[in-house]
């Protein structure tokens, strides 16, 4: 099994037996490019950086928001800015201090949506989802999200509200041009499919 594992995750063998077969994919993105002293991306694997140590267990930091975060906080501050007419003095956080968050209804296991997604499409039977992917997304990891419409329970219609589009992207797909046009198609189609007529 450490052998299949090891194929399909680009991973040694040896590590993938010493993890138990279990790699988080934090240990995932500081372990697969060790041997060139890189950390991949985790909001886009196609990032890569060199980190403080090729030897520790975590990466110091995340290259792809690195590269994204100022681009992306200028372009929106600029945005609202000139095009909302919005102005203030208080700082627009991407991401940071925005806790506290309370995670005590997940204690020992991991944060679920399902339940409440499900909840919502049985008292809203005309609630559609549009759920885009990218492939290269680690911060929430490909195939999650099927992952989760396939247990949204057992009334069939449920799963067959839901859309899926994919992109050869990260977390945010609309950072490379052919996929910020693809995702604008995806969007408009979704839109007009689910308008009355």
């Amino acid at each position: 099994m450490a052998q299949k594992v090891a194929r399909y995750t680009g991973l040694p063998a040896e590590f993938v037996e010493q993890a138990n077969l279990r790699i988080d994919s934090a240990r995932f993105r500081k372990e697969l490019l060790r041997d060139k002293r890189l950390v991949t991306g985790r909001l886009d694997g196609r990032f890569t950086a060199m980190d403080v140590d090729a030897a520790g267990e975590r990466q110091e930091f995340d290259p792809s928001n690195t590269a994204i975060q100022g681009p992306y906080t200028a372009l929106f501050v600029d945005y609202v800015q000139r095009e909302l007419n919005y102005k203030t003095d208080m700082m627009y956080y991407t991401s940071g201090p925005v806790q506290p968050w309370n995670y005590s209804a997940y204690t020992n296991r991991y944060a679920s949506h399902v339940e409440p997604l499900r909840a919502a499409m049985a008292r809203n039977p005309f609630l559609k989802i549009l759920v885009v992917c990218g492939y290269y997304d680690m911060a929430t990891p490909f195939f999650g999200a099927e992952y989760d419409v396939m247990h949204l329970g057992w009334e069939p219609t449920y799963s067959q509200r839901v859309g899926f589009t994919y992109y050869e992207a990260g977390h945010m797909m609309y950072i490379r041009q052919a996929s910020l046009r693809q995702l604008k198609k995806d969007v408009a189609a979704f839109i007009k499919s689910n308008q009355k007529k």
